[in-house]
């Protein structure tokens, strides 16, 4: 008799049934290996358009931030607020335990993470295609505080994009899961780790959002608008996610949390 991993159960077939159940269990995995794939490179390609958006480079993407726009206030304040808040409820709710508990009694564990990844991808998408601009300028800078203000900018997305290999990017990201299903090998939870800027911050992948989505040039309404909701979102998500951390991880995360800020570094840091 064989044994077909799904997710965490073990299917067993009947012996009448083994020639059809193996090369189904083979195919399976490499399904589950080519969704994760696609996930993933669909997160690279929002990454670099998230950037685009952001910092208004249109050469490659035809609508940023601050596309030319004819929507009265309030109208582009009620659509964009839908967008972000479609995004925020379901990049949030898909991340709690009870919610993956509950979702993986209908799809594979191996796939869960990289089920949140094709989600968040697609609400991302949705602003960045829907979005409706506001262009009236709140600040404009130029000379050596524009140079200045341009560098945080690409340093905030630099520090994004290494926050996530300070953790496990692979993991993060759901290649590592799709990758141990692929192999038949049990996937193992993470430890705790504070390596590199994790230790001065408990939250550098969102810092580096931060700087990103505030260092601005030269700022629209709307752009205030998207850094503000944002930050606030990013806000309310460190305390959800902080709790789930205490109760996975227990008194080492209560440590962690009294010796290291949250976002802004104070010299202090975690302590081995």
């Amino acid at each position: 008799m064989t044994q077909c991993q799904s997710g965490g159960a073990l299917l067993q077939p009947s012996v009448h049934f083994i020639a059809i159940t193996t090369p189904y269990c083979i195919m399976s995995r490499i399904l589950v290996l080519l969704y994760g794939v696609v996930s993933y490179v669909m997160f690279l390609v929002v990454f670099l358009w998230a950037i685009a958006f952001v910092g208004n480079i249109d050469f490659y993407v035809g609508h940023t931030i601050d596309s030319a726009g004819s929507d009265s206030f309030m109208t582009a304040l009620l659509w964009n607020a839908l967008w972000l808040g479609i995004f925020a409820i379901s990049h949030s709710v898909m991340a709690r335990p009870g919610f993956k508990a509950a979702w993986t009694k209908i799809i594979p564990e191996s796939i869960e993470r990289s089920t949140y990844v094709l989600v968040t991808n697609i609400t991302l998408i949705l602003i960045f295609t829907q979005w409706h601009p506001m262009n009236d300028v709140i600040w404009s800078t130029s000379g050596m505080v524009a140079t200045i203000l341009n560098g945080l900018f690409w340093f905030g997305w630099l520090l994004v994009l290494l926050s996530t290999f300070m953790i496990n990017h692979f993991d993060l990201f759901g290649l590592r899961q799709v990758w141990l299903r692929f192999k038949e090998t049990d996937y193992s939870n993470l430890s705790f780790t504070t390596a590199f800027a994790y230790r001065f911050v408990r939250h550098p992948l969102l810092l580096g959002f931060i700087i990103a989505f505030w260092a601005a040039p030269e700022m629209s309404m709307g752009h205030l608008i998207f850094a503000i909701a944002t930050t606030v979102y990013m806000l309310i998500a460190i305390q959800l996610e902080e709790k789930d951390m205490e109760d996975v991880f227990g008194d080492k995360y209560r440590k962690y949390k009294s010796e290291v800020p949250m976002l802004v570094p104070t010299g202090k840091s975690a302590s081995d």
